[in-house]
């Protein structure tokens, strides 16, 4: 791998300080955060969590020592997500971090009065009902959102035009009860600007991906774009190994794709996000009420792209989008 980008933390222990309130520590109570993982697996190495970690300690908190952090990994099965989240509340844990934004609305079912930090919980949470705004949640919740609307979904067509410049359609590959079909209006006038046509491959079920590649690829000029749907991103190696077969490049909307064997990923650092948690829990840890924090839309984006992916499609990527890249997988 190449990476382009290296984030430096120069900050070390011994020079950070505390950031709990001297009353909090004199009466000895730890605070307890929770975590719940949707998808990513539970290894210490994980680049979100390693983040949010990373975030803590930048702050001053020592898990063991003046924090506790409880993890849970849901690794994309429905039915852990409210388990999880009542496991929490029986916890009575301070502060709930919960990535993605139907583990989050999971969440806030779960409870009205735990303060919520959903990380790149959607691309509205506004219209999905997790805030009353985006500037004033109100209620319990607030974080980061994901995507950011027409401007980035466009950016995510023309990536995949200059890759692959003799495509004609895109299709559309997302979850018929994801959030993916509010993306829909902005891809069509995002191709139509490029003169593609856009195909809607909504699935209900992974095993209908199969037939939807099939009929994306009798024709020549086929491509896809693929968001961050859950059910999509629990079965990533299926859906990047039946892109490959039925020779399609595609662009995804999340990194877990690229790890997978995607050929491009577009979209903002979930590492960042998840970072950004960490601050989130300190002004809450600190006072401050979730409802009075405005809920941040995503500042960092990443560009990464898969040359054994290019090759095995037979795709020669332009030098200049390479270099623009912020890393290339050999």
């Amino acid at each position: 791998m190449i990476n382009r980008r290296i984030f430096l933390c120069g900050l070390t222990l011994g020079t950070l300080a505390a950031p709990l309130n001297s009353e909090a520590q004199q009466a000895g109570n730890v605070p307890r955060i929770g975590v719940l993982v949707p998808v990513e697996p539970a290894s210490p190495t994980e680049p979100n969590l390693a983040a949010f970690r990373r975030g803590l300690r930048d702050l001053g908190y020592v898990d063991g020592q003046n924090i506790v952090v409880e993890y849970r990994h849901a690794l994309g099965q429905d039915k852990a997500y409210a388990e999880q989240a009542a496991e929490f509340v029986r916890l009575k844990v301070d502060v709930l971090v919960v990535g993605s934004g139907v583990p989050t609305r999971v969440a806030k079912n779960a409870t009205q009065t735990i303060p919520i930090v959903g990380v790149a919980m959607g691309t509205d949470p506004v219209r999905t009902g997790l805030v009353a705004s985006l500037a004033r949640p109100g209620g319990n919740v607030t974080g980061s959102a994901y995507m950011t609307g027409g401007e980035f979904l466009g950016k995510m067509v023309e990536l995949l035009k200059e890759a692959t410049p003799r495509i004609a359609r895109v299709g559309f590959l997302h979850e018929e009860r994801g959030p993916g079909a509010t993306y829909l209006t902005d891809l069509e006038a995002a191709t139509r600007a490029l003169g593609l046509t856009l195909q809607d491959l909504r699935v209900r079920e992974i095993n209908e991906i199969e037939g939807a590649f099939g009929a994306m690829s009798k024709e020549q000029g086929g491509s896809i774009i693929v968001p961050g749907d859950l059910l999509l991103m629990r079965h990533a190696s299926q859906v990047t190994r039946l892109a490959t077969k039925h020779r399609l490049p595609g662009i995804y909307g999340t990194r877990v794709f690229m790890d997978a064997g995607g050929l491009m990923f577009y979209g903002p650092s979930l590492a960042d996000l998840w970072r950004r948690a960490a601050i989130y829990v300190d002004k809450i840890l600190k006072g401050s009420k979730p409802g009075d924090l405005p809920v941040e839309q995503p500042t960092k984006f990443e560009l990464v792209i898969n040359l054994k992916t290019a090759k095995a499609l037979g795709l020669t990527i332009p030098p200049t989008l390479l270099q623009r890249a912020d890393q290339v997988i050999q």
